[in-house]
């Protein structure tokens, strides 16, 4: 973990399980997920099937069924996929990256903070920022600001340069950019902030 991004995390120590999905921001292809957890035994307990084909006669050595785990009886080798991505780029790439990412992120959501109709629904701790546009004529109004808004993010996705996704925080609807391909430039950043003051102005005209 960076050591300047562990404030996020902090309390994870004591979690009896932890899930990460590399596949998500670690450049692996899907799917790749990796489940940490201190009681095995009771995974174990939840997803274990125990027909009599699939008993292990000898129990007189330890061993691991790791289709006790999880439902698949069977699995691809998942894990490959984020070894090579390791080797290749090695921790300190990897890190490096998501920090890119990270100041990618905080650039945007000062733009947001600093722009007169627009708002930051959310702290931006790692890649993502949640705002929305908020024109004076529907300011008080969430309904009329939700369709304005789910407009301006359809407007800026229909153009095919960016993709932005949205959620509901607090019951308001918000525009999601999430810095998280491996390709992803300031340029990029910048260009969807282009795209979508465009796309709020022609959707109030």
């Amino acid at each position: 973990m960076l050591a300047d991004r562990r404030a996020p995390f902090a309390g994870w120590e004591r979690a009896d399980s932890i899930v990460v999905n590399p596949h998500k921001w670690l450049f692996t292809p899907l799917d790749a997920s990796l489940y940490l957890t201190r009681r095995p035994d009771q995974a174990r307990n939840a997803f274990s099937l125990a027909p009599e084909y699939l008993r292990t006669i000898d129990r007189s050595a330890p061993t691991r069924d790791y289709n006790d785990y999880a439902p698949q009886l069977g699995r691809r080798f998942r894990a490959l996929k984020l070894w090579m991505l390791i080797r290749w780029f090695g921790l300190e790439g990897l890190r490096r990256r998501i920090r890119h990412h990270v100041a990618l992120a905080r650039a945007f959501a000062d733009r947001v903070d600093e722009s007169p109709g627009w708002e930051r629904l959310a702290p931006v701790p790692l890649s993502t920022v949640c705002f929305r546009h908020v024109p004076a004529a529907t300011a008080v109004d969430e309904d009329a600001l939700e369709r304005h808004n789910a407009a301006v993010m359809e407007a800026v996705n229909r153009t095919g340069e960016v993709f932005l996704s949205h959620t509901k925080l607090s019951g308001r609807f918000a525009i999601r950019l999430s810095v998280g391909n491996i390709r992803t430039e300031a340029r990029h950043v910048e260009r969807a902030w282009e795209l979508l003051q465009a796309a709020a102005t022609e959707v109030d005209a």
